[in-house]
Formats: structure tokens, sequence, C-alpha cells
């Protein structure tokens, strides 16, 4: 299709849309968790119960909605009422009494039925009202399987006004001045990225989408890409008119068989309607893009190291310069962002860069999306402006510790991250407020963790993981990780010496400074955060010296 044939269809789409009139919407969510808490088999039921009721309403099947361990979820509108946890036999009487009778079941039914006093529009709740979707916008609310859905809602206007109405050097100006920064857990700043890959003249440019999550706890990459996979298609495709690329590879964990399904369904319907292909809506560009599907190596995180399995290599990473933005996939200047930065390049094409940079800080502009989970009342997905303290996300948003319990840290960065204490509660969530307490923003995983938590042991089971992924390539990961993991197992045991905990320290900063990547090179995070603020842990389980053998005569 052209631009006018496009706009043709989407006109035809907003009468079909008018024709249903004030039908009911209901909404259920068959993000991945949702599924695997029976959001399918709840869905059939409510479809059974609406035919055989000659109901008047609309099944939307959607990507997540947000409180992961509430699911299923099932969103009724117009009202936005969220129901949690329902079961098969909850459908009748929940239809009846909300389509029907006007009134909810019952308030343990109700999302954030552990408030005081749960609201029946789910955005006055704390947990909706505190956030600001702008990557997240729409998941939850449009079937991930239809490019109709995201066209209602002005998905692919962005591109439309970028092809027609702007110049490549004016969507990296508009991205450098929205002072996005990369989501994936450096955060370098996108604009900088995009146009230091645009200044290379070369035949053959290429545009990479990180969705190769492998941190322990998260799962914000997953749910962007099963929620609005078309979101993240158009962000590729803003970034290859702006670098003069025009060809892009999704590489997806293999572990995400429902991401990889519907984003291969988006590229289908978005070639079918000449949104990727020849000639996108009759311009001169030219976009398509693959997936390829990771093994599950953590590792492949790594930007070289992805390149490397792309070209059907063994994923490992190699030493830069030069860097991929001159010399990456088969030789070629490529661009790599993850999943959440390219869902955010649209809203900022469509809405300007000005109006996102004034959002969250002064050094990090815009919006993050973390992966709540461990021991919280209300884990699952949430979407903050940069500078929320982690006091507001985990009380507020996440409603508190579980069972009333008391808060002893959370871990941010995975891997890769440290652990914050409760005294600094109120640390804005900020790249560089977390890095002065030793952990990292990271790609976005939140652990929440309660006094039960031992901190040595989260330690160890941090180190077990980069132990496990090092691709053994350079000595101080894959010696170093073994070696650290080896102590912490001897202090966590009760056999170690002041000895081995100086040792161990020595080598954390050993690691840190001489690891070839990003994995080796902030594997000691998690444990010289825990030695930093939970020291005492330490000492409590070192002896000063090793104990005596008895000699027998």
């Amino acid at each position: 299709m052209n631009r006018q044939e496009l706009n043709n269809f989407i006109e035809k789409e907003k009468e079909k849309l008018a024709e249903k009139g004030s039908k009911a919407q209901i909404r259920v969510c068959c993000g991945a968790g949702c599924l695997s808490s029976g959001a399918e088999e709840l869905m059939n039921s409510l479809k059974e119960e609406i035919k055989a009721g000659n109901i008047d309403a609309e099944i939307i099947p959607t990507g997540c909605m947000g409180p992961c361990n509430q699911g299923p979820l099932v969103k009724f509108d117009p009202g936005n009422t969220i129901y949690q946890k329902l079961e098969t036999g909850d459908v009748a009487p929940l239809l009846n009494s909300h389509l029907l009778e006007k009134t909810p079941v019952t308030e343990k039914l109700l999302f954030a039925d552990s408030r005081e006093n749960p609201s029946l529009n789910a955005d006055e709740d704390p947990y909706f009202k505190k956030q600001l979707r702008i990557a997240l916008k729409d998941c939850g609310h449009l079937d991930p399987e239809k490019i109709e859905d995201y066209l209602l809602l002005n998905g692919y206007q962005a591109l439309d006004k970028a092809l027609f109405a702007m110049a490549p050097e004016d969507v990296i100006s508009e991205i450098k001045q929205s002072r996005l920064r990369g989501r994936g857990g450096a955060g370098y700043p996108t604009g900088l990225k995009w146009e230091s890959v645009y200044r290379y003249v070369n035949d053959q440019k290429y545009v990479i989408c990180n969705g190769d999550e492998g941190d322990p706890g998260a799962f914000m990459d997953r749910s962007l890409l099963e929620g609005n996979p078309h979101r993240i298609l158009e962000g590729m495709a803003l970034a290859a008119y702006a670098i003069g690329a025009s060809k892009g590879f999704a590489y997806i964990r293999g572990e995400y068989p429902l991401a990889i399904k519907r984003f291969e369904t988006a590229i289908k319907q978005a070639r079918k309607l000449g949104l990727l292909g020849k000639n996108i809506l009759g311009s001169e560009f030219h976009f398509d893009v693959e997936v390829r599907i990771g093994a599950g190596a953590f590792v492949c995180g790594e930007e070289t190291a992805l390149i490397a399995s792309i070209e059907g290599k063994k994923g490992n990473p190699r030493p830069r310069p030069p860097y991929p933005a001159e010399a990456g996939l088969w030789g070629k200047p490529t661009l790599i962002n993850n999943v959440e930065t390219y869902a955010a390049i649209a809203p900022i094409i469509n809405n300007g860069g000005e109006w996102y940079s004034e959002i969250g800080t002064a050094k990090s502009a815009g919006t993050k999306v973390f992966a709540l989970a461990g021991k919280i009342n209300n884990a699952g997905l949430i979407e903050v402006p940069m500078g929320t303290t982690l006091r507001e996300v985990v009380y507020d948003i996440g409603g508190g510790i579980q069972g009333g319990g008391k808060f002893k840290a959370a871990q941010t960065g995975g891997p890769s991250g440290g652990c914050i204490p409760e005294e600094h509660l109120d640390v804005k969530m900020d790249y560089e407020s977390l890095v002065n307490l030793g952990s990292i923003m990271g790609s976005g995983g939140l652990i929440v963790m309660d006094e039960s938590s031992d901190m040595v042991d989260v330690a160890r089971y941090f180190m077990e993981f980069c132990m496990d992924e090092s691709c053994g390539k350079c000595v101080p990961c894959r010696v170093g990780t073994k070696m650290m993991h080896d102590l912490l197992q001897k202090i966590c045991q009760d056999n170690a010496t002041r000895i081995d905990l100086e040792r161990l320290e020595e080598l954390a900063e050993y690691v840190k400074e001489t690891s070839l990547c990003g994995l080796g090179s902030s594997a000691p995070n998690p444990l010289l955060s825990t030695l930093r603020h939970f020291r005492e842990e330490y000492e409590n389980r070192v002896r000063e010296t090793s104990p005596k053998h008895n000699v027998v005569d």
C-alpha cells in the first residue's frame, strides 16, 4: 500500500469500530504470565458464556496488563475495571454482576484487593496512578496480533511523518534532543549512537533489536514484544530510515516462544500493508526485518557476541574498537538497541524530542520499565518517570512487602547490578543515583527482598549465574568467577577465614578491571554491593584463622 491506500484502510477500520457502538469490551490478559495461570481457558469460558447468554460484549486478547502475580486478569471497558485471579467458575456471576447489574462481584476479585478500598477504576489505584506509560502504552489494551488495533491507535504515524516530512538528520536530531539513553543497561545516549552509525558511508547498514533478555527476574522486553510488537517494528524502521539501513534483525531468546510468534506475525502483517519491504508507503525507503532466535546464552546480550551469533558463529565477545557502528554485522556499520529503546522512538517522533526530555531528571530523561519481582505484593511490569524513588516503587506501586514483612534490600540490574539497603529507600531511580550506591539501572530487573534474605547467599547465587554463563574466552572471567563463587560458597558453609574474605575482595576488583566484556567486568557488582551495605553478614560468617587439625599419635 502507498500512503493514501493505508489512510483509506484506516478509515474503513474506524468505520467498523464506530458500528460496534457502545458494546462492552472485555480484555483478557494473554501475556505469558497470565497464560500460565489459565487465561486461555478463562477466555474460552467467557466466549461461551457470552454466546449462550446473547450478551452484547466483545472479547479482546491483550498483552501484559502489569500486575503479573495477580493473573489471570480481565479488564472491563468502559470503566477500566480490572478483576484478578479469576477462575472459570467466576465467569457467569462476573458477567451477570458487572454487565447486567452494574456492580462489582466482590472486592476479593477486584484488582489490588490488598488495599483497604480497592477502586472500580484501576487507574485510581496507586499501582497505575503513579506510573507514566510510554513504552508500555497500549500494552494490555490492544490485540497484539491485529495490526488494525495498532493503526487505530496512531500506529505507524511516526514512520509516515518521518518519511514524508523529515530528513534522516531531523529524526536523529529529535532523538538527540529527547536525551533518550539506551535502555539495555549501559545507558549510552541513543541519538549519539544513531549519529555515529549514520556518519559511516557504506553500501549496506544494519539495524539490530537486542531481545536477548537474560537477567534473572527480568521480563520487560519479553512483555513488550508480546504485548505491542508493532511498536518495536516501527521503532526499528525509524532507526533504519535515520541511519540509512535497509535490513534489520530481531534477536530474541528461544525461551520466549510467544514473543517470537507475535513478532513474526507482526512482520508478516506489516509487509502485507506495505509498512515493510520495498518503497514503504510509496516512498524510496526500503527496509525489512528477520527474526533470529538465540539459544539462551546470557553473554549474547553483549553486542559483539550477539553479532557473532547472528553470523552463525559462537556467541563470544570481541575486543573493541572497532565498534559495531563502524564494523558490526558482517563487517558493516550496525546499530544495536534493545527492545525498550525502540519502544520509545515512535512517541518521541510523534510528540517531539523536547517533550520526552522534560520527563525524568536532568541527566536521565524519560521513563523506565521495571520488572518488579520478589517479596512484594504487586509483582509485575511497571513504567515510571526517571527519578521516581525506590520507596514509591516498593510501597506505593508495589503495595509493600508480602505478609507485612520488613524491607531489607532491592537488587537492581540483575547479575550486573547491586543491592540497595533500607537506608537508601529514598534513592532516585536514575542512572547516576544507582551507580553512586554501587548498583546500576541495567535493563530494569528489580528484585525486592525481605529480612529472610541471606545477602551472602544472594551474592553467591548471582556469582554462580555469571560463572555458568561465562563464555570462557578471557581468563579473568572464566577463572575469576569460579574462584569468587568457590570462596562465597565457603563463606556460606561457615568454613572461610578472614584471609578468604580479603582474597575475595581483591579478586573482585581484579576481575572487574581486566575482563574482556561487560559480563565479567560487572559480575563482581552484587558481591561488592552486598559487602558495602551488608558487610556484617560476611564478617559474622568468617573465622580469624583456619581450625587446627587434631594430631593423632
